[in-house]
């Protein structure tokens, strides 16, 4: 069984994580979606609230499931039996952070980081933009899941 985690501070979730997410169902039998918990931090929303809007956008989806963890990355896959880091690239700045750290996991750890390019239409989409969207009562709907509504 091919286990893919999706690590995150999804903070809030976003389109781009969306099309990640579904995309990736096609390619491993489980996804992970794995919030990390960094306590030096600052986050808009709270743990169970990021939980919420993921488990709300992929509940009709049986092979994606949500949890959070602390600490390195390949650690969690480790202790979870669990081949696959599923990461998103965005620019090639992205490609340059996510390339050093791949390397460095797959040097910690036996794990394969696969990365799918984000889609044309979701791209440009950072959780940071949306929360400055959030922040100046703009229209931010347009950058996330239907299940992220801010109250």
């Amino acid at each position: 069984m091919k286990r893919a985690i999706f690590p995150g501070s999804f903070d809030p979730l976003t389109l781009g994580h969306y099309d990640i997410i579904k995309r990736g169902v096609r390619l491993f039998d489980e996804i992970i979606v794995a919030i990390g918990i960094n306590a030096e931090k600052k986050y808009m929303f709270s743990l169970e609230e990021r939980k919420q809007f993921i488990v709300e956008a992929f509940k009709d989806e049986p092979k994606v499931s949500v949890v959070s963890y602390e600490g390195l990355t390949v650690d969690f896959c480790v202790k979870n039996d669990v081949e696959f880091i599923l990461r998103g690239l965005r620019n090639p700045a992205d490609f340059e952070f996510e390339k050093a750290i791949a390397h460095t996991n797959r040097d910690l750890a036996p794990i394969e980081t696969i990365f799918l390019l984000t889609s044309a239409q979701t791209s440009y989409i950072a959780s940071s933009i949306v929360r400055d969207v959030i922040r100046n009562n703009g229209d931010y709907t347009l950058l996330v899941p239907d299940s992220v509504r801010v109250k």
